[in-house]
């Protein structure tokens, strides 16, 4: 590369010449690295002061982790992209999983788990190459630092990535199972009769009536948060009294019950956006995204534990509610909650334990009272 014209900046083997846009032809400044690997001296372009946003700063820290071997140089990138694209990789899997499932639910997070965990121990490798032993070490030392359930999610998202890969004859059928970690995940969250007055207490004086109405909402109905995001005035039916879920968790569009007090709540729901179609909008009149900091003001207003969930908690305590009642089974239950198998239910059958419970002292009263009944007879005469 000719020498003419470097211009060299405060970070070690980082300099940069003077060129012009690609776009408007304005001067720009293209940042160069230089270094030795394996005793062979580099020197490469780092990227485009507009188009690629390089600085010296980023440029200097490319330059350290090529020095220290974390990532290819451009010339030993590039023959590995010509290698890749005749191989399924780890990485060309995932890339085709996304475009194959536009609507993904939840792929923030899953980009997050990939990028932070999968890409860097199998992003290169193809399903076949990867051994037993490579996800043990990666489960062993993820369990290190993170909680059994993002473990599990993290090698669940490895499997659904390759199962799809064998599905669409894109790889061969792999040997190996994954294991992966038990997860006690069965949190029940409860209110008892002081602490669901305090709440309710401090949702009515709260000023954001959006975040007040949304938590009322849930204790009433049982909704999930992103189903009430999601909740648009056309899906509720008053006249007919039922609230249509678009789109939920389970994927299939559901029904529940509009019960009266949810009904009043929605009538006398404030509007700050009249033509957004959302019930609770978020900034603009659009969807909302996230309601935490509100809900989280209330929750500590009203003295709750920390660990308890403001709108997740709340969709327990209508479940337990219910459960304890003695007036709802656990069949009614699973349809109000939406839960596509009575499993997820069952957490709360403890609670219909109580209530059978006392239903059975009812007998054994009902017994003794007639005996007594039939004694005092017996001793009058």
């Amino acid at each position: 590369m000719a020498r003419q014209g470097r211009i060299k900046t405060q970070y070690p083997g980082v300099y940069y010449i003077e060129g012009k846009s690609i776009a408007n032809g304005k001067p720009e400044r293209i940042y160069y690295i230089y270094y030795r690997r394996d005793g062979k001296r580099i020197e490469e372009k780092a990227g485009r002061q507009f188009v690629n946003g390089m600085t010296p700063a980023r440029a200097s820290i490319i330059r350290a982790s090529r020095i220290e071997g974390k990532d290819l140089p451009n010339t030993e990138k590039r023959k590995q992209e010509i290698i890749d694209q005749n191989r399924w990789t780890v990485n060309r899997l995932w890339a085709e999983y996304k475009i194959n499932h536009p609507n993904l639910k939840g792929i923030a997070s899953d980009q997050n788990r990939y990028k932070n965990y999968l890409k860097p121990e199998f992003g290169a490798k193809e399903p076949s190459d990867i051994v037993p032993l490579d996800i043990t070490r990666l489960r062993v030392r993820l369990l290190k630092i993170r909680k059994p359930g993002t473990v599990k999610n993290i090698l669940e998202l490895l499997r659904r990535i390759i199962n799809f890969g064998i599905n669409q004859d894109l790889c061969s059928p792999v040997k190996y199972r994954f294991d992966l970690p038990k997860v006690n995940n069965e949190k029940t969250e409860d209110l008892n009769t002081d602490q669901l007055k305090k709440l309710w207490e401090a949702i009515e004086i709260d000023e954001n009536k959006q975040a007040a109405n949304l938590m009322k909402a849930v204790l009433y109905t049982g909704m999930r948060r992103g189903e009430l995001f999601k909740l648009k005035w056309e899906d509720i039916d008053n006249k007919r009294g039922f609230i249509s879920l678009i789109d939920p968790k389970g994927e299939i569009n559901q029904k529940i019950p509009l019960n009266e007090a949810a009904k009043n709540l929605f009538l006398n729901h404030e509007r700050p956006y009249p033509d957004s179609p959302y019930v609770f909008p978020g900034r603009n009149g659009n969807q909302r995204k996230d309601i935490k900091h509100q809900v989280n003001r209330i929750k500590v207003r009203a003295g709750l534990p920390k660990d308890f969930r403001a709108l997740h908690g709340l969709r327990h305590v209508y479940a337990s509610m219910l459960a304890s009642s003695g007036e709802v089974d656990l069949y009614t239950l699973q349809r109000l909650l939406t839960h596509k198998s009575p499993q997820m239910t069952q957490r709360y059958a403890h609670l219909r334990d109580d209530v059978l419970k006392r239903a059975s002292e009812v007998a054994g009263n009902i017994v003794d009272n007639a005996i007594n009944t039939k004694r005092k007879k017996t001793i009058t005469s």
